[in-house]
């Protein structure tokens, strides 16, 4: 399993973050990839994806900790890939989100297409700071 880490620090408190979080229908604005998400339950979302040019639907359960901030989610169809969102109070106005990915490359090779190892890795990388880059503009707009 390959993780990744990255974080980025909102201008909004830490419940906007947590409410734009936990709104599936808003998903598809801030997460490349995500065509449609709709809540299917408490703790379950199903995602429509643009996977390498095909579609293809991912089945998600969510966890939180909302005492701690923290909300844990992972496919349970579709690829097996895993993630975490936390969230940190700066101060009253500003929050860190803190994102952690998890995943198999060869699963996300053979699901999404495109490159392998360290191109692979970096494209990643790439897609997960432009999706923080624009939860915070969702979050900072809306909140």
């Amino acid at each position: 399993m390959s993780t990744l880490e990255e974080h980025i620090d909102i201008g909004a408190p830490i419940a906007t973050a947590w409410d734009c979080l936990h709104r599936a229908e808003a998903y598809p604005r801030f997460l490349d990839g995500v065509r449609e998400a709709r809540s299917e339950g408490e703790r379950r979302t199903h995602l429509d994806l643009d996977a390498g040019g095909r579609s293809q639907g991912v089945d998600v359960e969510i966890t939180d900790r909302g005492t701690e901030n923290v909300m844990r989610w992972r496919t349970t169809s579709g690829p097996d890939l895993a993630g975490t969102f936390s969230l940190l109070p700066i101060d009253r106005e500003h929050t860190r989100v803190q994102a952690r990915f998890e995943y198999d490359p060869g699963t996300v090779k053979d699901a999404f297409g495109g490159p392998r190892g360290f191109a692979q890795a970096a494209a990643i990388e790439r897609g997960m700071r432009s999706d923080l880059r624009r939860l915070k503009q969702l979050v900072e707009q809306e909140g």
